[in-house]
């Protein structure tokens, strides 16, 4: 499913920018579970990576924190930012899952409101960048689409580390995620609070186990 995108080359820039791993939210030091489905063998190879990341995206976090962006982009009205931001920290299945969309937000507004001066309150990291993106009149499609894509290339960034995995092999991974990522965008446009839900508990689990984790290298 295709979606119309913006030529513009100052917008896409500035989404690359916010999208960036050089934008300090430190996306970095997140897996989003990975690590536990690693240790525990859920995750051996760039196959099984690419399936948990498919399912991640398609019927978990990566959905609903496009819905959330939307919704937050259509509505920056501070009381209505404050509705979703509780919103995405009521459906964060673990502390860590928890901790990791509410710094990544923080550190967002943060940093966006320096750069391209804004009114923006602490956030949930999807609600953060579609507040973000409508106070600067960004697309919308494409701030979807480069918020999937950026989720997906952290956790591939982690993966190859973790797994580990060659960085072809995450690479051809990654890519091969893309027209999911685009249909992920082009269906959140239309969506609403109301189509949120996911169905993706082995992750949920690896969130929470991921807490007592002998060892560590991610926040979560």
């Amino acid at each position: 499913m295709g979606i119309p995108m913006t030529t513009d080359p100052a917008a896409l820039l500035t989404l690359a920018q916010w999208m960036s791993p050089a934008y300090p939210v430190g996306a970095f030091s997140y897996s989003h579970g990975l690590e536990w489905a690693v240790q525990s063998d859920e995750v051996t190879d760039a196959g099984s990576f690419q399936a948990w990341l498919t399912d991640v995206l398609e019927h978990g976090a990566g959905r609903n924190d496009a819905i959330l962006l939307a919704a937050a982009f259509k509505d920056p009205a501070p009381e209505a930012l404050a509705e979703l931001d509780a919103l995405a920290a009521a459906m964060s299945p673990s502390p860590e899952r928890r901790l990791e969309t509410v710094q990544q937000g923080a550190a967002f507004c943060r940093t966006t409101a320096a750069v391209w001066p804004a009114e923006l309150q602490d956030l949930a990291y999807p609600v953060a960048v579609g507040a973000a993106a409508g106070l600067a009149g960004l697309p919308l499609a494409e701030t979807l689409v480069f918020y999937l894509h950026g989720f997906a290339s952290n956790l591939t960034s982690a993966a190859i580390r973790l797994v580990p995995l060659g960085q072809t092999e995450g690479q051809r991974a990654l890519a091969a995620l893309a027209p999911l990522c685009e249909r992920l965008a082009a269906e959140a446009q239309s969506g609403t609070i109301d189509d949120l839900g996911g169905a993706s508990f082995l992750a949920d689990i690896a969130s929470m186990n991921h807490e007592t984790q002998y060892s560590r290298l991610f926040r979560s």
